[in-house]
């Protein structure tokens, strides 16, 4: 526990300083919004580190969909680095370029290493990821067909929903194996894995 808690204590600290560059920037590209600015470390920070623990021990590539300012893969890419974990490369995928210009520059100051990519995820070719994660982007089963490009046979998707989750999740259930748990300030994390086999 205490070994935890020393890997614990340099993710605060850096999550803390991503905090400040998020506010440093927040004028100039609305990364977050007004109502949630100052309650950025719960509704946002510690939102996103919540997938960090259902990361599959085997994954190695994580493409995050729609980053925008950083949640959940900077994030994710923190925790890894902070606790040694087993994933070895980060594909942020934004359309926007000055949001890209902000992922870069604040990767850089937070010493992690990740690919920023900016694009539209429809364009992207001939990635294929072990996570594929999205947190406000569009609703599932969008997700999913942008997915299909990047989906091998043991991709997991891990995906921050809102209220209306059971709304989405109730369409693709029969064809995916698909598990929702409440997570932290009202939240819900979806994971959706390989096709089910119905014949």
């Amino acid at each position: 526990m205490e070994q935890l808690s020393q890997k614990i204590k340099p993710a605060v600290k850096l999550l803390k300083q991503y905090e400040t560059i998020i506010l440093r920037w927040q004028k100039a590209l609305n990364l977050v919004s007004k109502n949630d600015i100052k309650n950025l470390w719960i509704r946002h920070i510690l939102d996103s580190a919540q997938l960090y623990f259902y990361i599959p021990t085997n994954a190695k590539v994580l493409v995050d969909f729609g980053s925008g300012g950083g949640f959940p893969a900077l994030v994710l890419a923190v925790l890894n680095k902070c606790l040694k974990g087993n994933l070895t490369d980060f594909y942020l995928i934004e359309s926007d370029g000055r949001k890209c210009v902000f992922l870069q520059e604040a990767a850089r100051e937070l010493g992690v290493n990740v690919h920023i990519v900016n694009d539209r995820i429809e364009n992207v070719k001939q990635l294929k990821a072990d996570v594929i994660t999205a947190r406000g982007f569009a609703q599932i089963d969008r997700i999913l067909q942008y997915g299909y490009s990047f989906f091998k046979e043991k991709t997991v998707y891990l995906l921050l929903k809102g209220e209306k989750v059971s709304e989405e999740i109730k369409d693709i259930e029969k064809s995916f194996h698909t598990t929702c748990s409440a997570g932290i300030n009202g939240s819900y994390i979806v994971q959706i894995s390989e096709v089910k086999n119905n014949d």
